[in-house]
């Protein structure tokens, strides 16, 4: 038997291995995102009532580090929700734009028109050892936060006025301890929805969204963007003191509420909070500079192990298709998994099943993104982000007992 032969069989088996991996998670898709809930389609009046509070409903902390650009609209569009009364808290984190002038000058217009709603800005200039910045800015605002539920978001997002008051009496009616808001995002361009729709499909194979609500998976989210959390319970697992060195201290709340068993549940809810999160096909890049390696939690074998998986995602699919006979079998019935698997997440994404014919390339982009995150932060020794050096030793720590 020559190594031909070998190589032949050894294809073979790996793409027919590969493909009905595919063809499971497509499945798994299409049985159980159409159980994720939608706030924009719920009967708003079957949503149990707010309490009446002489306080507000709703604590929301918007951290900023030069978000000149942003912070307006964001805070804005705060001030507008409807349904529910505010405590908005923002925090200028060390900017050296005009964030903090902005964020001034919303407030004042606030206060001057009166309303349900406040809005507080804390000016930090210093950050102290042992903290990332962005928790810190966040634990600053909780230590002021009075309303017994907590929002973190950035401060980029922009709600549609129902989106809180929704959330919250969602929240409510599930007897939620942790609620998620898959945000919507602002694509302009096919590249943008490409990317987009691989980078779902490619998570899936770690968080079943539509597992998370059960308590006996091991499936957990957490979003920037909208992680809203029962203030009490965030306070028992710690608060940010729990988090001060997580850089995806998002996904790192979401693993401890998963963890001490409270209850934790996904909302769709398109166009309710909106993000221009892909600046262009290749803005992976920048996304993934900080989070791709933290997403590991900085092991070295567990992150070149995913790397080979996305190589092989991105290789076998098309040697199977160049081999023929069975094997080219095996790369179509991949593609055709794929297809399914993004027309299953269509909900989540928004996102066209057609354009699965951009999964190569898309998935190729996600993998330098990853390998560069990974060398940036060795060759640094640490994270370097807005402006400071995060040792890795220590990030590694603490990612290691954070969560």
């Amino acid at each position: 038997m020559g190594a031909g032969h070998v190589a032949a069989q050894v294809l073979l088996i790996c793409s027919w291995l590969l493909a009905l991996a595919w063809l499971g998670q497509a499945l798994a898709a299409l049985r159980g995102i159409p159980h994720l809930p939608d706030l924009t389609l719920l009967d708003g009046e079957a949503l149990p009532a707010l309490p009446s509070s002489q306080g507000p409903d709703l604590t929301v902390i918007v951290p900023a580090c030069n978000e000149e650009e942003s912070i307006q609209a964001t805070l804005r569009s705060l001030l507008s929700s409807t349904g529910l009364r505010l405590q908005i808290i923002a925090v200028d984190d060390r900017s050296t734009d005009r964030t903090g002038e902005r964020m001034d000058s919303i407030a004042a217009q606030a206060q001057a028109a009166g309303g349900l709603h406040t809005l507080e800005v804390i000016h930090n200039r210093e950050l102290p050892a042992g903290w990332l910045g962005k928790p810190h800015a966040m634990h600053l605002a909780v230590e002021r936060a009075t309303a017994p539920w907590l929002l973190f978001t950035d401060a980029d997002v922009a709600f549609d006025p129902r989106a809180l008051a929704l959330s919250l009496r969602y929240a409510m009616a599930e007897k939620a301890d942790h609620v998620v808001l898959i945000l919507t995002l602002i694509l302009k361009s096919t590249g943008e929805a490409a990317m987009l729709a691989a980078m779902n499909a490619l998570a899936q194979w770690n968080i079943r969204l539509w597992r998370v609500a059960d308590p006996r998976a091991k499936d957990f989210f957490g979003a920037g963007g909208f992680n809203l959390v029962r203030r009490e319970v965030f306070e028992r697992l710690g608060g940010f003191e729990a988090l001060r060195m997580q850089v995806v201290e998002d996904l790192a709340l979401g693993w401890k509420v998963k963890r001490a068993r409270y209850r934790q549940r996904i909302v769709l809810g398109h166009g309710l909070a909106r993000i221009r999160w892909l600046q262009g096909a290749l803005g992976v890049l920048k996304l993934t500079e900080k989070n791709g390696f933290a997403v590991f939690r900085y092991r070295i074998g567990v992150a070149l192990l995913v790397c080979l998986g996305l190589t092989a995602d991105v290789v076998l699919p098309l040697a199977a298709l160049a081999a023929g006979g069975w094997t080219s079998v095996a790369g179509l019935l991949t593609y055709a998994a794929i297809f399914l698997a993004y027309f299953g997440n269509r909900r989540v994404t928004q996102v066209p099943p057609w354009l699965a014919i951009f999964f190569a390339p898309a998935t190729t982009i996600v993998l330098f993104a990853f390998l560069r995150s990974i060398l940036l932060t060795l060759g640094r020794g640490g994270v370097q982000w807005r402006g400071t050096l995060y040792p890795l030793g220590a990030l590694r720590r603490n990612a290691q007992t954070g969560w």
